[in-house]
């Protein structure tokens, strides 16, 4: 990693890790403002709960007066497992006159944003170049349940 990393955490998320991890894996790599406008409209739980903390992080590189925002990326983003709530001990009941416990998980979200490239302005699509002269051509189409 290249340049001045900020980090910023939210620690003991009620949410499981493993639902939240799919979240993370959209914008992990992304720049820090098309990450937040992808979050914005996931319909995940966890979604919401990871903007905040990338916009934690935007606030905490803000501070530093030689950053440019626009090319900060989201360099690494991590979800931990925390630790289970205990509170008042309930059971589920299971098979064969069993209780097992429930377990109510919690998560920290990690996420660190580095200086990176400004983006670009989006640029027109190039047109396939046509196909070589040596290259063959494409499948016929053939009618389907035809026998021969």
């Amino acid at each position: 990693m290249a340049g001045k990393t900020f980090q910023a955490s939210h620690r003991h998320a009620r949410l499981s890790p493993y639902k939240a991890r799919p979240v993370v894996d959209l914008v992990r790599g992304k720049n820090v403002n098309d990450a937040i406008k992808m979050l914005e409209f996931q319909p995940r739980r966890a979604a919401p709960l990871v903007r905040r903390v990338i916009q934690s992080a935007l606030a905490n590189a803000s501070q530093d007066l030689e950053v440019k925002l626009n090319r900060l990326v989201v360099a690494d983003c991590r979800v931990d497992g925390g630790p289970l709530l205990g509170g008042r001990p309930r059971f589920m009941a299971r098979a064969m006159g069993r209780a097992f416990a429930i377990r109510k998980r919690t998560c920290h979200i990690l996420v660190t944003l580095v200086e990176g490239q400004e983006p670009a302005a989006k640029a027109k699509k190039s047109k396939k170049a046509p196909a070589e002269a040596g290259a063959p051509p494409p499948p016929a189409a053939t009618s389907a349940g035809k026998k021969e």
